[in-house]
């Protein structure tokens, strides 16, 4: 598994790209950071070898999360994406998981989970390339 790879973190919310950043850094993996999700996709255009998961919200201005997952899929269909969401609803997971989301995570986000998900999305992303 190539550890150079990045995950890309396409989230509204400063704070938790942030913490979330230091979070992957304290454990060997680095991160790149996108506000909204025409953010996420212009870093993905120009450098999609370098990002092997994406972790994004589904609730974001302008385009939402599960659009913004299927137009990644569209370009880009190795891409592992683990979905955030902050809603106690598990419509937005299932709609996610059924759009082609590895999986998903609820806010607030616990961490240990997160980091599990993100090294099994890692591992199905060697896989597929």
């Amino acid at each position: 598994m190539n550890s150079n790879k990045k995950i890309l973190l396409v989230d509204d919310e400063q704070e938790f790209r942030e913490i979330t950043g230091k979070f992957l850094l304290r454990r060997n993996m680095q991160s790149l950071e996108a506000e909204n999700c025409m953010a996420g996709l212009d870093l993905l255009a120009g450098r999609d070898n370098e990002i092997d998961v994406i972790v994004m919200d589904v609730s974001m201005p302008g385009m939402d999360g599960i659009s913004c997952m299927a137009e990644i899929k569209k370009s880009w269909p190795e891409k592992e994406i683990i979905i955030l969401t902050g809603h106690a609803s598990l419509q937005f997971s299932i709609n996610g998981m059924k759009q082609g989301a590895f999986d998903y995570c609820m806010k607030p986000v616990d961490y240990t989970e997160l980091l599990e998900k993100i090294l099994l999305a890692r591992e199905s992303s060697f896989r597929n390339d």
